[in-house]
């Protein structure tokens, strides 16, 4: 009915159409400019304020482990199901903390033996390593996923991720021979995934909507997505993944302002929700900075960079730090050629005489705004300079320790399994003495000190040189002389665990096997005979690098 209105209107007004279009296409791009404009401004609103949206989450989650830590005969069901909120708060917030809890939830569903609740905790598992962009160990956790146990809306859950971890790994390897192999095996999944939706609901409209979007299908794509943003009840987190979805298809037909603009609604959802594993605010700033509107976009990347370190995953580091240093680069070529023009304007003015003092005035102001914006490159490079060397050396760590605990819980086990063996042996036989021997014999003292040698190990291969910058700190007489065959002792494991980033102390007193009051003497008397004073002596302990 619009599409005959609107034809019949242009045949009557067919002579005054040269006009009638220009006077549209004008009036058009001055409203489209005006709503980014206001946008913009909106969001640059809501980024100072982004502390009041996290403190309200961080309640949310305080209130959570309030309620976990102060219910003395907490059921596992209902620990189960706190964990499980406390996940979903994590989730798009903290990645380690969200790693934590899905783990939890894998511990605590073995210990109610429930089939179904194991399978789902094994699926938040993989989400959240699927977000991190852990691909392979993803598709490990999610091979031994059994989807035929689960309720239909856990079918739905698991044919879903898998869909995205496909497309997710098709746009990580970015190579165009397999892409396509991954897209069609994404598809197969997101129709899976239909199958199990209600009509009408959120949850059709998303899945059908992405598998649009894939399928190269922009037009339906984005009259999709369209309708559940404009139509749908639906939350502000959903509502920033949709509108940054409208932004990618109103890109992919070319309507660049518009996707602007959809970015920037995404990105204020990201900030109302306390979302800090986003996209929306590194496209704003990417599109910006193709726009010519460098300085802003600089401001919207680092805030972008400053998410993505509070996340801490992996993927969305490496996916911003490309694109920052880039814009970086520009704001310094900007200034630079600001640069170059003063001094040719300095050139000609000479020329002119007795007008030669008072341009002399100007350049001379803007060479001191100039020195300035340096001085502030200077200061940004270093941070960045900063920033990746922290994230190396937190990857190395990582990667070290990731190993470290996976050896010392398989020997652990395999000790643990001999030990079951044994006993299971001697239960058979039924001689009961020989298994109050086996339990006499196991030496715990004997496993912790294990414990102790292996962590020093693989503390001084991180920090080789740790012990001889921490006696650097003392006079000769009290610096630490270690015995034969010893690689930390207590006093300087105490602060190698404050290096790995452990700062507190119930937690050292409970791995180091001491009270707490033990471990407070430990540092007040090593603080006291410090050539350094007190409060600074932590902070060069952390100022130690590896190699």
């Amino acid at each position: 009915m619009m599409n005959f209105m609107l034809h019949e209107i242009l045949k009557l007004k067919a002579r005054n159409l040269s006009v009638l279009i220009p006077l549209l296409f004008f009036g058009g791009q001055v409203l489209s400019q005006s709503k980014t404009d206001s946008l913009l401004q909106e969001l640059n609103a809501i980024i100072k304020n982004k502390d009041v949206y996290v403190k309200v989450k961080l309640d949310r989650i305080e209130k959570l482990k309030h309620q976990l830590s102060n219910r003395p005969e907490i059921t596992k069901e209902d620990q189960f199901e706190l964990y499980n909120k406390l996940y979903h708060e994590y989730k798009v917030f903290v990645y380690d903390s969200a790693f934590k809890y899905a783990q939890k939830l894998s511990r605590i569903s073995y210990q109610l033996n429930d089939p179904t609740k194991i399978n789902y905790a094994r699926l938040k598992l993989s989400f959240i390593l699927m977000s991190s962009g852990m691909h392979k160990e993803s598709f490990d956790s999610l091979k031994t996923i059994k989807p035929q146990t689960f309720p239909d809306s856990s079918k739905l859950d698991f044919y879903a991720i898998m869909g995205r971890s496909y497309d997710d790994l098709g746009h990580y390897n970015n190579d165009q021979f397999y892409k396509q192999a991954y897209i069609t095996t994404s598809l197969l999944y997101l129709d899976s995934a239909l199958k199990f939706c209600e009509p009408n609901t959120y949850s059709y409209f998303y899945i059908s909507n992405y598998k649009d979007m894939l399928s190269g299908n922009a037009n339906k794509a984005l009259a999709e997505v369209n309708y559940l943003l404009q139509k749908l009840i639906i939350t502000d987190h959903q509502r920033a993944i949709n509108n940054h979805h409208q932004g990618r298809l109103y890109l992919e037909k070319g309507e660049k302002d518009k996707a602007l603009e959809s970015f920037i609604v995404s990105s204020i959802c990201d900030i109302k929700a306390a979302i800090k594993e986003n996209a929306a605010l590194n496209s704003v700033a990417d599109l910006l900075y193709k726009k010519g509107e460098v300085k802003i976009a600089y401001g919207f990347i680092e805030e972008a960079m400053k998410d993505a370190l509070y996340y801490g995953a992996k993927q969305r580091k490496i996916e911003i730090g490309s694109i920052l240093p880039i814009i970086a680069a520009e704001e310094l070529r900007f200034v630079e050629s600001q640069r170059m023009a003063l001094l040719l304007y300095s050139a000609a003015l000479t020329v002119l005489g007795i007008l030669v003092l008072i341009f002399l005035f100007i350049i001379v102001r803007q060479v001191k705004k100039l020195k300035a914006a340096e001085i502030i490159i200077k200061d940004v490079n270093h941070n960045l300079n900063e920033i990746n060397h922290q994230l190396r050396e937190a990857d190395k760590i990582k990667e070290v320790y990731i190993g470290y605990y996976f050896n010392i819980n398989s020997n652990y086990i395999n000790k643990i399994e001999d030990v079951l063996k044994a006993i299971d042996q001697k239960l058979v036989a039924k001689k009961y003495e020989d298994i109050r021997f086996i339990i006499n014999n196991i030496n715990l003292k004997r496993e912790r000190d294990e414990l102790f040698v292996n962590f020093d190990k693989v503390f001084l291969k991180l920090f080789p040189d740790f012990i001889n910058i921490y006696n650097s700190y003392f006079h000769e007489e009290d610096k630490i002389i270690l015995k034969d065959n010893q690689l930390l002792n207590t006093e300087l494991r105490i602060f190698a665990l404050i290096r790995m980033g452990i700062n507190d102390t119930e937690k050292i007193a409970k791995l180091l096997d001491y009270s707490v009051n033990t471990i407070y003497t430990y540092k007040t008397k090593v603080k006291s005979k410090s050539i350094l004073p007190n409060e600074e002596f932590e902070k060069r302990i952390m100022e130690i690098m590896t190699v």
